[in-house]
């Protein structure tokens, strides 16, 4: 999910420019918001690589919790200006979302994280990003909104992909590669859960008292099953405030920052390089290397992942001209 990032069809026609302002500067803003799209891919990645190396060093509930204690500190103060800024006071629905939210999010870190002890980088990447094509049959399941004709051709390859991934068998899957897999469909269910909730109107608040759900149940998680030793927490400052702080908060608020001068299909293009970036981060610092199987077979979900994302965009895309073309006739 990375490569075509560096590609020169992702950084054109952005957006048109506003009145009075012209196509040199349009293009610059453009620019600089898919380079920050881009950056917010890359710090992704890498955080795969840290979640990794710091089980060298703490247990995945201590990890959890410290990341989780850091993204929501450095939140607050940015929900609580925007709680500040808003004529009404949060709802009981919107405590109640949150708590959904949380939960489902926390269930979906934590698998993931203990996951990592034994699954490589590259294929914790591509197994999460499983999630783009779980999402839309969890909608069909559960909302009964029937998925549109090119999520199924989606779903076959990422199944192929899946299983060229092992190897070319499934047993070929770590325990690690299993709880990775199955924390995507509780990241799907976070993403039904994030939907439900943009009704409030408090996106940043929303997203803070997520991570300190994460942060309460991962520190009873860390006493109740790991041993909770300072020096386990100092061993893993560096990964823990990477993903805390870069991997959680920074890229937050980088990437309300971008969408509002990037179209959605260029957008979706450079965020889903996050599984590529993954990938070359495991390679270059940890030495991992698939077999030429499994790189077909993260070819195939990386596949099934933009169709999911960009083929929406572009039908109705197509529509509106074809309706404003009807209309201009």
């Amino acid at each position: 999910m990375r490569a075509l990032a560096a590609r020169p069809h992702a950084i054109v026609k952005c957006i048109a420019p506003r009145r009075g302002t012209s196509e040199s500067v349009a293009a610059m803003t453009c620019v600089h918001a898919n380079i920050m799209l881009l950056a917010i891919a890359a710090i992704w990645g890498l955080a795969f690589v840290y979640q990794k190396t710091a089980m060298d060093h703490i247990g995945p509930f201590l990890f959890l919790a410290a990341r989780a204690m850091i993204a929501a500190v450095t939140l607050l103060p940015l929900a609580l200006r925007e709680s500040f800024a808003l004529p009404t006071k949060p709802t009981s629905g919107f405590w109640a979302i949150s708590l959904c939210g949380g939960l489902s999010f926390f269930i979906d870190r934590i698998l993931q994280q203990i996951g990592l002890v034994t699954a490589t980088v590259t294929n914790t990447g591509f197994l999460t990003g499983l999630y783009v094509v779980i999402t839309p049959l969890m909608m069909w399941l559960i909302l009964r909104r029937q998925p549109r004709f090119y999520v199924w051709p989606a779903v076959a390859l990422a199944f192929v992909g899946t299983w060229f991934l092992g190897g070319g068998t499934l047993s070929g899957f770590s325990t690690g590669d299993w709880l990775v897999a199955i924390s995507a469909i509780f990241w799907s269910a976070h993403m039904l859960i994030i939907e439900h909730s943009a009704r409030h109107a408090r996106p940043i608040g929303f997203t803070t008292v997520q991570f300190a759900i994460v942060a309460v149940l991962s520190t009873i998680g860390a006493f109740a099953f790991e041993t909770v030793l300072l020096a386990a927490l100092t061993d893993a400052a560096f990964e823990i405030a990477y993903v805390g702080i870069l991997s959680s908060a920074l890229t937050f608020t980088l990437l309300a920052v971008a969408m509002k001068y990037t179209p959605a299909v260029e957008a979706t293009i450079l965020i889903s390089t996050e599984t590529v970036f993954a990938a070359l981060c495991a390679v270059i610092l940890l030495g991992e290397w698939l077999p030429a199987i499994g790189w077909a077979g993260a070819g195939l979900m990386f596949a099934a992942s933009l169709i999911v994302q960009i083929a929406p965009v572009v039908i109705d895309r197509h529509r509106k001209t074809d309706t404003n073309t009807n209309n201009q006739q």
